[in-house]
């Protein structure tokens, strides 16, 4: 009875979950004139759209390619990037022990309370003093500085968890702390740290705001696709073909680490 109740529940939320994806879905193999019937299926489903969008055949997708290769350029580096920051500011407060580590990380998380939208404006102003405004190294910066307090607490709890015996034998064997992060602690935080580079990828895959306002050149293409709404008669099929391609790399990238996903993000969070 339990269990029918969950489904009940849960189909329903499933549905209303996938309803937006299957319309994105219907208008991209719709032709403009059919787009907006209301029929849940279109009489003339086409491909065209697709091959509009590949073959940049359309004014607002000239720059389709390159849009995507700076998206993948921004994500990449976001990812690493957070990756260095997190992981050796996780290693030098959990396993080093630094004095005052444990304040810092508190005082950027304390960063969280103070929406992201509101420190758009003032990291718009600093690129500017640095001389970074339509440089992607922007918006790069700003997707590290708002994935690094979050990345560095989830390494630190998962750090926390690992048997201090290691470090000890490691340390009487003679390594030094560069050894014993490289070849005691990375090799054990490997799940985290899959979790938080795919986290920090797809924050950065997705970020809109930061990159309208940090990049008039090199744009990505999340900001590409916000170029259809400037028309009073955008091509809403070849928008939504768009949309859907743009969604496939993280929906695989997700997929394809789903299991480091739920355990990297979650370690530490049950202390044993």
């Amino acid at each position: 009875m339990r269990e029918a109740r969950l489904w009940l529940i849960a189909i329903p939320i499933l549905l209303w979950t996938l309803l937006p994806i299957y319309h994105i879905f219907l208008f991209s193999i719709s032709t403009k004139d059919s787009a907006f019937s209301g029929a849940l299926w279109p009489a003339k489903p086409t491909l065209h759209n697709f091959g509009t969008v590949f073959r940049q055949e359309h004014f607002y997708l000239h720059d389709f390619w390159h849009q995507i290769w700076n998206s993948v350029w921004i994500a990449c580096a976001t990812g690493v990037l957070t990756l260095v920051v997190a992981t050796t500011a996780a290693f030098a407060i959990s396993r080093l022990k630094v004095k005052g580590g444990r304040v810092v990380m508190n005082a950027a998380l304390f960063t969280y309370f103070i929406p992201a939208a509101f420190l758009a404006v003032p990291m718009y102003k600093a690129m500017g003093t640095y001389g970074l405004l339509n440089n992607r190294w922007s918006l790069v910066l700003a997707m590290v500085t708002l994935a690094s307090p979050y990345a560095i607490w989830v390494l630190k709890q998962a750090s926390d968890r690992l048997p201090w015996e290691l470090d000890e034998a490691a340390r009487i064997d003679g390594a030094t702390p560069l050894q014993l992060f490289h070849l005691v602690y990375l090799p054990l935080m490997m799940p985290s740290l899959v979790a938080i580079g795919t986290y920090a990828l797809l924050l950065a895959w997705n970020e809109y705001l930061y990159a309208f306002l940090l990049l008039s050149n090199n744009i990505p293409l999340a900001v590409g696709l916000g170029h259809f709404l400037a028309s009073d008669d955008s091509p809403w099929e070849l928008l939504m073909a768009t949309a859907l391609i743009y969604a496939v790399p993280p929906a695989a990238i997700y997929y394809a680490f789903r299991r480091y996903m739920v355990g990297g993000l979650t370690a530490g969070a049950v202390k044993t």
